[in-house]
């Protein structure tokens, strides 16, 4: 197994004023080179995947965090769906040139979500008739790629896609507001569940493991208050995922899973405001969705993170057009 792996948590904070924000952090051995990028409405793409790849349209405009700048790994698009993409070594996407359908790199999964639906129940919906294979090549470096992905909406819907044993699980409920990396999401709840009988104030599990993360979150973001100034809103956001990170420099070469927390993201759907946050930086910055040119016909645009520039305040006017990045193929 890799010791260069997506180790990261999500969750979906309520407010007080009836809204949601989704928060995430990006665990991973190394800088993974993360840019932003704007990608309009009207965008044709394939799936990067070769001959045979699934093409489409974009219908939504959306802001987006590569990796590597060969991968969208989380973002929010103009109708509120929020995307994130967290590890998961157990994923196996079955043989897909077998299976005789269009092909989608895993690079351009979570971006395949973001530019076709606007709510977690059509991407259910339409994600459940399996329409292609993944494929998934190895990460530069020779490593493993891996993921399941989640989805969450304005309205406080929650899904989780997995791609176990080659067969496609969706778990669907709003209920489902936390997402770590191994084991596989049923197991976390099962895990969870046991952990509901224990009062939290008094004792937690407290490694950084995947499985004790997503007890410690699922606890402490059902203690966190509702506030109704959106503000304090994004700033409790910010406190959850905080809490859950993994130190700079921390990182053990025989638990993929577990690596330092580089950066943190936060989605508010109600503002449609996109917030992050470099461990490598003292402030923290955020999209105006409403600010950026997402119409038909505007050109894809990069905000370059390269060198890690300090940024803060709203950013939308520093994205520089640019050719989008082409999706993990082999």
């Amino acid at each position: 197994m890799s010791s260069y792996a997506l180790a990261c948590t999500r969750f979906i904070y309520e407010t007080g004023a009836n809204t949601f924000i989704v928060g995430r952090s990006m665990d991973w051995a190394e800088d993974p080179g993360t840019d932003l990028w704007s990608f309009p409405r009207g965008l044709k793409r394939d799936g990067g995947a070769g001959p045979g790849s699934v093409e489409w349209t974009s219908k939504y405009g959306s802001v987006i965090s590569s990796f590597y700048n060969i991968a969208t790994v989380d973002g929010m698009n103009d109708a509120g769906l929020v995307a994130n993409a967290l590890y998961l070594v157990e994923s196996d996407y079955g043989d897909a040139k077998a299976s005789g359908k269009p092909l989608i790199s895993v690079g351009a999964w979570t971006q395949y979500a973001l530019d076709n639906f606007s709510t977690v129940a059509e991407a259910v919906d339409a994600l459940s008739k399996d329409p292609f294979a993944v494929v998934a090549p190895d990460l530069p470096g020779g490593k493993k790629a891996g993921g399941h992905l989640a989805l969450a909406d304005a309205s406080g819907d929650s899904a989780i896609f997995e791609y176990i044993a080659g067969k496609l699980v969706i778990h669907h409920d709003r209920r489902y507001t936390v997402m770590t990396n191994s084991p596989t999401f049923d197991q976390q709840l099962a895990i969870n569940a046991y952990w509901k009988g224990v009062n939290g104030l008094s004792f937690q599990p407290g490694t950084i493991g995947s499985a004790d993360r997503f007890v410690r979150m699922s606890w402490s973001l059902g203690a966190a208050p509702k506030e109704k100034d959106p503000r304090l809103a994004v700033a409790t956001a910010f406190s959850l995922i905080r809490s859950i990170s993994v130190p700079l420099g921390l990182a053990d070469p025989n638990k993929p899973n577990i690596a330092a927390t580089i950066w943190r993201t936060v989605s508010d759907t109600g503002a449609g405001r996109y917030f992050f946050e470099s461990s490598y930086n003292p402030s923290i910055f955020w999209v105006d969705l409403k600010k950026l040119k997402l119409e038909p016909g505007s050109a894809p645009a990069r905000l370059d993170l390269g060198g890690r520039p300090i940024l803060s305040g709203e950013v939308s006017d520093k994205f520089v057009p640019a050719e989008p990045f082409k999706f993990l193929s082999h």
